[in-house]
């Protein structure tokens, strides 16, 4: 049996529920490495992620560096005198720093590699509709997501599951899928598999604005699984163009209703409680929406205080 001295790094909600599994299940955290304090919010305050402060209630070492390639950190990290590193939501690391430890460095990563490589894994998964995903343990190398994968558990994706749904489910399922991993470490009896291409196989990229804009000559199922796959955040995004005003409108929640009609893709129909956009194959019906400015609200809310014309169309 290994006795294990773990640095863990991370920094966002997702990683936290992994450190609080270790710490629970009594291994000892040499230190743990976060993102620096950053200032956040319309007051521009100093906030201090969610690892770091888990990580000051629990007593623990903390590093927040900036360059991870500095020797100030560098010689930091080694003094810590870790055999085992692991990464959850995290920066990618240089070779100085993942070489480092006896027993390696491993990540987890919220797909099942080698699909869905990349920043947005949880996002692009229910973007693209599909029916499961899950998690995957895996030794860095020197490229993004393709080291030699240790486990894997899936999870399974429900028709109305938002990216924020997944992403809770996923963060529990990692968490035990973490310690699994270390269990396996500190017994020596991991084994890994190199992982090949597929073909077919999806990436993950960095979600932008432009990803974000609700494109209405999609196909309607294609449309729902959009603005689901971006619920809560970053949204979906539209323009309402409404007598001549063009606002901006995200969009949280939606159903597809499947319908036959005649009427041009983004036209929109509403009554005093509802608002329907036309799309190919019916109408998706818009639930949660946010004006500029605005407060999110259920579009009855909005529908309340503003006056649709009957030309209203989105854009």
């Amino acid at each position: 049996m290994r006795d294990l001295r773990i640095v863990f790094m991370g920094t966002p909600e997702f990683a936290v529920a992994s450190l609080a599994r270790l710490v629970e299940a009594k291994y000892t955290i040499a230190g743990v490495i976060t993102s620096p304090d950053r200032p956040a919010g319309r007051g521009q305050k100093i906030r201090e992620s969610a690892v770091k402060k888990y990580a000051l209630q629990k007593g623990l070492p903390i590093l927040q560096p900036v360059n991870l390639k500095e020797a100030v950190f560098l010689k930091e990290l080694a003094d810590l005198n870790a055999n085992l590193q692991i990464v959850v939501a995290f920066r990618m690391l240089p070779r100085a720093v993942w070489q480092m430890p006896a027993y390696g460095t491993f990540n987890l990563h919220a797909s099942l590699l080698p699909n869905y490589r990349g920043a947005a894994p949880i996002n692009w998964a229910v973007i693209n509709g599909e029916a499961e995903s899950g998690v995957t343990t895996f030794f860095i190398d020197e490229k993004m997501d393709t080291g030699a994968i240790i486990l894997q558990d899936k999870v399974a994706i429900a028709p109305e599951d938002t990216a924020g749904m997944l992403h809770d489910k996923l963060m529990v399922c990692g968490a035990d899928l973490v310690l699994k991993t270390v269990i396996q470490i500190e017994e020596d009896t991991a084994t890994t598999q190199v992982q090949e291409n597929q073909p077919g196989q999806r990436p993950a990229p960095k979600i932008d604005k432009a990803t974000c804009k609700i494109d209405w000559d999609r196909p309607g199922e294609d449309i729902y699984n959009h603005i689901r796959g971006l619920s809560p955040y970053p949204a979906a995004w539209t323009h309402l163009v409404n007598a001549g005003e063009t606002l901006l409108l995200k969009v949280f929640a939606s159903k597809f209703e499947k319908e036959k009609h005649l009427l041009e893709n983004g036209a929109v129909r509403h009554d005093r409680t509802a608002m329907k956009v036309a799309v190919h194959g019916g109408f998706i019906c818009l639930e949660e929406i946010q004006l500029a400015g605005k407060r999110r609200m259920h579009t009855s809310e909005l529908l309340n205080g503003l006056n649709l014309s009957k030309s209203a169309h989105m854009a």
